[in-house]
């Protein structure tokens, strides 16, 4: 009539040493992983590839030839220009040394770095979006100098800052970034000419990480 609460007994005490090494084999704390990557910003030497903020869903490119024509573009509604000041806001109280700032022709990636408040910002069409009005050569130009761009270590003690659009960090970076979102920032480390994904940050997530420093 013992061996059943014998066994049980047994059953119970191994199930509650599986429990413990569980519990000691348990993630990190989300709060110690944003330490942690708000140090690795504040000392440099990383690249911060940003997907636009958000924009009129309703909105499309109707003069792709002519970037300078704002109208005619897909513009950050209310929600993308208030995250990209946030962004920036959030950059500066984690202490990140912003250096040398990339964005496309296209003005809701221009504008998303100057709410961010960064100055002297580059634009350039090795990150303007092209699709089906530029030819695949370019295309495919555009993606190597983005590539380039991701395995060229920014100056000591700063990050560089890259704005661009969806087609073409799929198309420098692969299938895995099919599902990035508007304002989605990927953190790479340039290393010997090539790179490696540090974090990938949602735009509503950097306040977190300006808390956690």
């Amino acid at each position: 009539m013992l061996a059943l609460p014998r066994r049980m007994a047994a059953i119970l005490a191994l199930a509650s040493g599986l429990l413990a090494l569980i519990s000691l084999a348990a993630p990190v704390p989300a709060a110690a992983d944003d330490k942690d990557l708000a140090n690795a910003l504040r000392a440099g030497g990383l690249v911060i590839v940003l997907r636009h903020g958000a924009t009129f869903p309703d909105q499309a490119d109707t003069d792709p030839y002519h970037p300078d024509n704002i109208a005619a573009q897909r513009n950050l509604n209310d929600k993308g220009k208030a995250l990209a000041k946030s962004f920036g806001d959030s950059l500066h109280a984690i202490g990140v040394p912003v250096g040398k700032v990339y964005t496309s022709q296209f003005n809701r990636a221009y504008e998303t770095a100057v709410l961010a408040g960064f100055p002297d910002i580059e634009k350039t069409a090795d990150l303007t979006e092209g699709g089906l009005v530029v030819s695949p050569n370019e295309n495919n130009r555009r993606a190597e100098a983005f590539r380039k761009l991701l395995g060229t270590a920014p100056k000591a003690g700063t990050d560089t800052v890259i704005v661009t659009h969806k087609p073409n960090i799929v198309d420098a970076l692969g299938k895995d970034w099919f599902d990035v979102k508007e304002g989605e920032a990927s953190i790479f480390r340039p290393e010997n000419g090539s790179y490696h994904l540090i974090a990938r940050v949602q735009m509503d997530e950097w306040p977190r990480l300006a808390a956690a420093k």
